[in-house]
């Protein structure tokens, strides 16, 4: 639901691309599709012509970078590369670190307070608290706050981040893996259900005879 929702807020965006053969035009489509209202997956316009063409000069780069770190980077990312980056508005500084909330929340480790506050550059517990509401609120998660042991208790994450090409082979070999523990175990089953069939069989046999 939320990923189509997310798809169907970047279309408009995707349409403009089109017309966008500047570079200044494509820059400000960047822009506005990362400061919009519910467009929290880029993928699909980062790979259009217009935005792959900014990679090709140092001048433009930069703005394909920041669409990049939208994509598949976090908060954390950004703040190491800023330097060489255009500068967050408000409104793209809050979605970033709402994407940014997605990816650290598939980590139990991450989930204390204080680990989320430094991992998204916040000042303390209430700002955290307000930006786990604002990505509830919006569908991003389903969570809970718990301010006593200071943990953010997650139960659901949208899949709203995109994965990187480059991460595509460990996706696979992962599962891979879950496939092959899930036969193997499948096949244990197997094997304990075809002993309790002879098992039974047996008995039933020994009971036939000891009737006979």
């Amino acid at each position: 639901m939320e990923q189509t929702k997310a798809l169907n807020a970047l279309e408009p965006f995707l349409a403009l691309s089109k017309s966008a053969t500047s570079p200044t035009a494509a820059i400000d489509l960047i822009q506005r599709a990362t400061s919009a209202p519910n467009t929290f997956i880029f993928s699909p316009l980062l790979s259009t012509p217009q935005i792959q063409a900014l990679r090709s000069s140092p001048a433009t780069a930069p703005h394909f970078q920041l669409l990049n770190n939208f994509c598949y980077g976090t908060y954390n990312d950004y703040i190491s590369s800023a330097d060489t980056l255009p500068p967050l508005t408000p409104v793209q500084t809050q979605k970033l670190r709402q994407l940014s909330l997605l990816t650290h929340a598939r980590d139990p480790k991450n989930l204390a307070y204080a680990r989320l506050i430094q991992l998204l550059g916040l000042n303390d517990a209430r700002e955290l608290e307000t930006l786990v509401t604002t990505a509830i609120y919006a569908g991003l998660l389903t969570a809970t706050l718990n301010p006593r042991d200071g943990l953010v208790a997650v139960s659901s994450v949208s899949p709203l981040r995109d994965v990187e090409p480059a991460q595509i082979p460990v996706l696979i070999g992962t599962l891979e893996e879950w496939a092959g523990r899930c036969s193997a175990t499948l096949e244990g089953l197997e094997k304990q259900v075809a002993s309790i069939r002879a098992g039974a069989l047996r008995r039933h046999r020994e009971e036939v005879e000891w009737e006979g």
